[in-house]
């Protein structure tokens, strides 16, 4: 059962059913919980062939009436996003500098049902609230109290190589990945796909709201979607971004248009 799937779960049983009727607005837990695993994934940072530290610090903004409605249970709600993330954490193989923390917080600029995820990774010792530009921040001293080195910008790809030489969790001779739109499939067989309207596209989609080039899916360790400065934007998994991890079934609307990641390994 997945990750998401079992959080479902454990909500339901909380407070005889208060969630369910307080969840009726358009912030849903699960979105919530998929926007903190896309947090974790895009926030990972590759210390050495063991070890791949992910934020453990994070605060949900929320519009004022969202907030207001969801503050009474923000509490068992934190708990449950908190369990949620070292969850998956540990079926990515994920490690935390410190206790995995979910705080939410009031943001007067959002509209009903948009909220918008901040994250830094904590040590064990701090309990200082993420930066308010949202920044991954908090990388630990190294020993001696000099400041540890910022984690190197990997390129267009997003992605850094294998340590040391060693093949990555996801390399291609493992993993099949392609994606379905309106029911035909389409390999993805190179390291960049791109999508739009197009002919000069490599998957071309017929939708009057898609830009002659609109996005971009690139494979590697993680693989991820890259907005191409379209017109109308993309949303992954029911949260409107300019880049996004994709995870099997990961859903991504163009336009009217509904592409769906797959992936499977053998």
């Amino acid at each position: 059962m997945g990750v998401l799937k079992r959080f479902e779960q454990r909500l339901e049983g909380l407070v005889n059913g208060t969630f369910a009727k307080v969840f009726k607005s358009e912030v849903q837990p699960v979105e919530i919980a998929g926007a903190l695993q896309r947090e974790c994934d895009n926030n990972a940072t590759i210390w050495n062939r063991d070890r791949t530290v992910v934020p453990n610090d994070f605060v949900v903004e929320l519009s004022a009436p969202d907030h207001e409605r969801l503050s009474p249970y923000a509490g068992q709600l934190g708990d449950e996003l908190s369990g949620m993330v070292r969850d998956y954490a540990k079926q990515q193989r994920y490690t935390f500098m410190g206790s995995v923390k979910v705080h939410l917080e009031k943001a007067e600029d959002l509209d009903t049902g948009l909220y918008r995820v901040r994250s830094r990774t904590l040590a064990a010792s701090s309990s200082q609230p993420p930066p308010p530009d949202g920044r991954p921040g908090g990388v630990p001293p190294m020993p001696g109290g000099s400041p540890r080195p910022a984690p190197p910008a990997w390129g267009p790809g997003g992605a850094p190589p294998p340590p040391d030489g060693a093949p990555g969790p996801m390399a291609a001779n493992q993993v099949r990945r392609w994606i379905e739109i309106n029911g035909t499939r389409h390999q993805i067989a190179r390291s960049t796909l791109v999508l739009g309207r197009s002919t000069e596209a490599d998957v071309r989609i017929d939708d009057p709201g898609v830009s002659r080039k609109h996005c971009e899916i690139r494979t590697g360790p993680t693989v991820t979607v890259q907005d191409l400065g379209s017109t109308n934007g993309i949303v992954v998994d029911g949260q409107r971004t300019t880049h996004a991890t994709l995870r099997d079934g990961s859903r991504i609307v163009v336009g009217s248009t509904t592409i769906i990641y797959r992936q499977a390994e053998g």
